[in-house]
């Protein structure tokens, strides 16, 4: 008796689910949830290593830190955290037009660049709406989009090679078309003349987003990748999209920004809520603009332990793609398993990207500081014996 009446329950529970149960946009039902770099805390948690012992190199941030002198701003601000910030961003549209030798109405800030990405796809898409990128780039591009119902269109290649990129353009028509350079989670890079010469080629009736992340370690390998916003100014359906994350060591504050048109830029802000960034984080990257020095330093160390990951490849008989950020992407053939080589390497206090979910047998490793890159050839090379 019990038994019929607890399988009546549940028969009732499941029709009430069915027809009152919340229901949520269909666009949700495609959507891969994005899968962040695992944190040391998880690595502690699940393992029992000591935090100090792990070696995180996962989400490509700064591995030297932040700035010292944005440290002090931390400090000096943290009392503030009660008051909202100057939603204008005056100063730091200011110290960024000073920058890039562009106009405060040229500047949107986000809460990293892909918070400006959002606005983009928000702004721009709809279900009847499609979008181009490259076959393996950053993921939010195909995430946002797909939250606005929009088809997601891929070259066959990581690379943006014009042909391709051509190609779909003439037979998809695309609303927007992403070029990451560099490029994530390869760390390939697009000479500035092929950008320009994509550009050149697509109608106006295309926005075009230049995601230029990883530029400062791009400019600084070789100057024929140096894209700057001033380069893509004078065309009016291309935003140039920047971040604090990376060479500026400030991943944690979430600061990014987009530098276009006037008029694109208008069209942004009334997708932007009020208050997008935190007092703290627009404090922060107000002084991270006021010198480059704490950049340079950060190159520096990437230019020189970069070649030791090289080398190390060339010795072991596999290949790496060659890299203009702070990362390199190793690449494997049927006899190495990425997700296998991921999980022993956890299992031992070192954090790494597998490059799995964007179907490829390749991990990517970002660049550390010499110790950090001491531990993981270390492990690696006991991992792959």
């Amino acid at each position: 008796m019990k038994l019929k009446y607890w399988a009546l329950m549940l028969k009732r529970l499941k029709t009430f689910k069915k027809e009152y149960g919340m229901r949520f946009n269909k666009v949700l039902r495609d959507i891969k949830i994005y899968e962040a770099g695992k944190p040391i805390e998880m690595v502690v948690r699940d393992y029992g290593i000591a935090p100090e012992d792990v070696v995180k190199l996962a989400s490509n941030e700064n591995p030297i830190g932040t700035n010292p002198a944005v440290s002090r701003v931390i400090r000096s601000n943290a009392d503030l955290a009660h008051l909202y910030p100057d939603d204008s961003m005056f100063e730091l549209k200011e110290a960024l037009s000073a920058k890039f030798d562009v106009e405060d109405e040229n500047i949107i800030i986000g809460a990293g660049s892909d918070q400006v990405l959002e606005f983009i796809s928000r702004a721009v898409l709809h279900e009847n709406a499609s979008v181009l990128m490259s076959a393996v780039t950053f993921a939010m591009y195909e995430i946002y989009a797909k939250q606005m119902g929009a088809k997601i269109y891929r070259t066959a290649s990581y690379e943006h090679k014009y042909d391709e990129f051509m190609e779909a353009y003439r037979m998809y028509k695309p609303e927007i078309i992403y070029l990451c350079t560099p490029n994530n989670p390869t760390g390939d890079a697009t000479s500035k003349e092929e950008v320009l010469e994509i550009i050149k080629a697509v109608d106006k009736k295309t926005l075009i987003v230049v995601d230029c992340a990883y530029m400062e370690y791009a400019a600084a390998k070789d100057p024929a990748y140096a894209i700057t916003p001033n380069d893509l100014l004078g065309f009016e359906n291309v935003i140039y999209l920047g971040t604090f994350s990376k060479a500026h060591g400030l991943g944690g504050m979430r600061v990014g920004y987009g530098i276009s048109q006037p008029e694109l830029i208008q069209e942004l802000y009334k997708m932007r809520p009020p208050f997008n960034i935190s007092t703290l984080s627009l404090a922060v990257a107000i002084e991270a603009c006021k010198n480059d020095d704490f950049v340079l330093k950060s190159i520096a160390l990437h230019q020189e332990q970069i070649q030791r990951y090289e080398a190390f490849s060339n010795e072991q008989g596999f290949k790496y793609i060659e890299s203009y950020t702070n990362f390199i992407t190793y690449l494997f053939d049927e006899d190495m398993d990425s997700t296998k080589i991921s999980e022993a390497l956890l299992k031992r206090g070192i954090i790494i990207r597998n490059l799995a979910s964007y179907e490829m047998n390749a991990i990517r490793i970002t660049i550390g500081t010499a110790k950090q890159n001491d531990v993981f050839f270390k492990h690696f090379s006991e991992v792959i014996a």
